[in-house]
């Protein structure tokens, strides 16, 4: 299992380190999923300034997600901080599929009702400056997301 994500925004490349400690199924999918080159192009469909941004949606809207079937929550006391990665969901706790969001402040209302999968060690600037908005009127992308 690769230890770290590289995800490359028309700004720059965010490092992500990988936590398959808290959250092993979510980060084999956000794995496999990155490296089928699933979320090249993907936008960031709702960016909420001092919450989160979050992306993963093929259809850019927040409504779709993978044809992988939805994962079980992997809840965790891992607190919602600035830079942690965590997957996006519906009510149902256990609906998790390929949405994922980046924490921009301390968001700990969230802890143990999200899955968190990695956080960010590099290139957090390029998450701030993620274009605002739900939806950002010109949504960021991500231009292309590979393990390494």
């Amino acid at each position: 299992m690769p230890d770290k994500l590289k995800m490359t925004l028309e700004s720059g490349d965010v490092i992500i380190r990988l936590r398959p400690d808290l959250a092993p199924n979510h980060v084999a999918r956000i794995v496999e999923l990155a490296d089928s080159g699933f979320y090249d192009g993907i936008l960031f469909h709702r960016v909420i300034p001092g919450f989160m941004a979050q992306g993963g949606c093929p259809r850019g809207t927040g409504t779709g997600g993978s044809d992988m079937p939805d994962l079980k929550a992997e809840f965790s006391a891992e607190p919602h901080v600035r830079g942690v990665c965590s997957m996006a969901r519906t009510a149902n706790p256990d609906s998790a599929n390929s949405q994922f969001f980046i924490c921009f402040d301390d968001a700990r209302f969230l802890d143990k009702q999200y899955t968190v999968w990695g956080e960010v060690e590099e290139g957090m600037e390029h998450i701030d400056a993620l274009p605002k908005g739900e939806p950002p009127r010109a949504p960021g992308r991500i231009v292309q997301m590979r393990s390494m």
